[in-house]
């Protein structure tokens, strides 16, 4: 049943004396417009839910906003025939915790073509475990694999290897049969990616060496990329002929170091990716992926730190601090 009562949420408030966040009693009438409303019971932190809780964000332009780009749990109300009441659902990206309320909090509104039904073989938890951080390494499998990428191809490289993406993309593709090759600054999380199927681990330094250089010594097939910045340039560098990079963050920056040599002397392609806008048919066909053939090793057992409701301001200060392993996964069952 759609709350009648004032419920949980996480509200920022960003004014001309500075950002406030403070765990508040939302009012049912406060819930955006749409067609489906979801008692939320699972959603997480994401490095996008970070920078919407710091003064001068441009992630949202909302003075009062609930952030949360992901969430799962099930329909109270529904004006779209595709769902009903009880149905287990998720929703990440779109306007989700963006230009509306979003998961952090006990109930969400939210138009019906944001919704999926939630895939066989996935709890919400599990689901919200992957979240956009899934979806977004699932893309990006999928789309090297597109481009040509199989287990004989070569070893794969994946950048922010402890971060959600890279720590799912490391899972996927070793469930998948795939050589990875993880780098991280974190040398002290050996054992935490080699339990999530990590063949070898790269210290970050190697990202800066011989950077003035146009090609380097080719290694890789492919490249998982969520962080941006030199990682990016190196990866083009050191790429097989015909890789390929997966782009699809910039968490270590926004500048592309690189030369066209890459391109025109290997073949190799730079990929963009973009989980918030993917059309659903795709989002269908990855997540059906991460529920079976791209279920990451150690997705029960590695990779989510579950925080309750009234941490999450806490776990977004670590994100931006890079301090972050896998992934935080806000519990709202309990939420009061």
């Amino acid at each position: 049943m759609i709350p009648e009562e004032p419920f949980p949420a996480w509200l920022v408030e960003h004014g001309a004396d500075g950002t406030r966040q403070t765990l508040i009693s939302m009012s049912p009438g406060e819930l955006p417009d749409g067609a489906v409303t979801i008692r939320v019971t699972w959603s997480a932190v994401n490095y996008k839910d970070a920078l919407a809780t710091v003064a001068n964000s441009n992630i949202t332009n909302l003075r009062r906003l609930v952030p949360g780009i992901d969430l799962a749990g099930t329909v109270v109300a529904s004006d779209d025939d595709k769902f009903s009441i009880g149905d287990e659902v998720l929703v990440t990206g779109f306007g989700l915790g963006v230009s509306q309320h979003g998961g952090w909090a006990r109930y969400a509104r939210v138009p019906a073509d944001w919704v999926l039904p939630l895939p066989d073989g996935l709890s919400t938890r599990q689901a919200m475990i992957l979240g956009t951080a899934g979806l977004t390494a699932g893309l990006s499998i999928h789309a090297l694999e597109r481009h040509g990428l199989t287990p004989n191809s070569g070893p794969v490289l994946v950048l922010g290897a402890t971060g959600g993406v890279g720590s799912i993309a490391i899972g996927a593709l070793a469930a998948a049969g795939y050589h990875v090759s993880a780098v991280t600054g974190k040398a002290d999380q050996a054992k935490y990616l080699a339990a999530l199927g990590a063949s070898e681990i790269i210290d970050r330094e190697i990202l800066v060496q011989a950077a003035d250089r146009p090609l380097g010594k080719t290694r890789w097939a492919a490249c998982v990329d969520p962080i941006g910045g030199p990682g990016t340039g190196y990866a083009l560098r050191s790429l097989l002929y015909g890789g390929a990079v997966a782009l699809s963050g910039l968490t270590a920056g926004t500048s592309l170091h690189s030369t066209v040599m890459p391109f025109i002397l290997r073949g190799v392609s730079l990929i963009g990716i973009d989980s918030v806008q993917a059309g659903l048919d795709l989002r269908r066909q990855i997540w059906s992926r991460l529920a079976t053939d791209l279920r990451p090793v150690g997705l029960d057992e590695c990779i989510a730190h579950e925080i309750p409701l009234t941490h999450v301001g806490q776990a977004a200060d670590t994100l931006l601090e890079g301090g972050a392993l896998g992934r935080f996964l806000v519990g709202l069952v309990g939420a009061h």
